[in-house]
């Protein structure tokens, strides 16, 4: 095959299971082919560096080129991507599975696909059938029962923001961000434990107690995507700030000091600021 000859049309394709991974179908067409999964893609798309970027950033040229290879509609191709989905979501979007449900996930002979909605940091429930998501230990979502029905607000919040583009007065990806931000208690505690409180805690209090009894490690403010079974606290938190509005983040600052309480400041600020514009626009269109 010369430099300037397109790949030719897979002579045996694999049907792509339901919400498949596209980097999943290219590895599943890999193992078919016996080839690494890389030298699949980069037959057909050499210039892309690796298959997560295939997820998350191919041009439209790049879909059609694929999609032919795979004998596939390119809307139908996108939709196992992560390509629309706003850069302020990506944080949200695990690297490897994180989640699973004992419902949808396909089993059989072969290399296990990997579905999109595993690599969702923002759900607790399936988006095929509804059912409870589940970690690979299958734990239950057990430590914050009383914040259910919020929790699901939050998830459809975060959910309407990354699949649809749809926000409310902000950004619900960001309301998550700023609630993995440090908060001070009074008294101070120990040194040692100044890592346990977050600003979500100022909200779910019941965070700051399974999060001392497990002694897990929180994810930073860069990277928002907690274990499962306490992924429930931050949706809730998400949807009560949400729903309480602009005057709740203001309200939240007071459970910071330092640098930490600037940076909260600023980042509330802005958010705020173009919330307004946002209402003001809205406003204009209706005279």
């Amino acid at each position: 095959m010369t430099e300037n000859t397109p790949p030719r049309q897979l002579p045996v394709w694999l049907p792509p299971y339901t919400d498949e991974l596209l980097s999943s179908w290219i590895s599943r067409h890999a193992a078919f082919y016996v080839v690494p999964p890389l030298v699949m893609l980069r037959h057909f798309l050499p210039e892309v560096s690796s298959l997560r970027s295939a997820d998350l950033h191919l041009s439209s040229d790049q879909e059609i080129r694929l999609a032919s290879m795979f004998a596939i509609e390119p809307a139908v191709l996108r939709r196992m991507t992560f390509i629309d989905v706003p850069k302020s979501s990506h944080r949200l979007l695990a690297a490897r599975p994180a989640q699973f449900c004992t419902s949808c996930s396909p089993g059989g002979p072969g290399p296990s696909p990997v579905l999109r909605s595993q690599l969702l940091g923002w759900r607790i429930t399936c988006p095929l059938c509804g059912d409870l998501l589940r970690a690979e230990n299958r734990r239950e979502l057990l430590p914050f029962p009383q914040y259910r029905v919020a929790a699901l607000r939050g998830e459809k919040l975060l959910d309407d923001e990354a699949e649809r583009g749809i926000r409310t007065w902000t950004s619900p990806a960001e309301i998550a961000r700023l609630l993995l931000m440090r908060r001070v208690i009074w008294p101070l505690p120990r040194e040692h434990e100044l890592w346990r409180y977050r600003v979500l805690g100022a909200i779910v209090p019941d965070l700051d107690h399974v999060v001392a009894a497990e002694q897990v490690n929180l994810p930073t403010p860069a990277k928002p995507i907690l274990p499962l079974h306490l992924r429930p606290a931050l949706l809730a938190g998400v949807a009560i700030v949400e729903r309480a509005g602009p005057e709740m983040l203001r309200m939240l600052r007071g459970h910071m000091m330092g640098d930490n309480k600037v940076r909260f400041t600023d980042a509330a600020e802005n958010m705020i600021a173009r919330a307004g514009k946002l209402r003001a626009s809205g406003q204009m269109q209706l005279i």
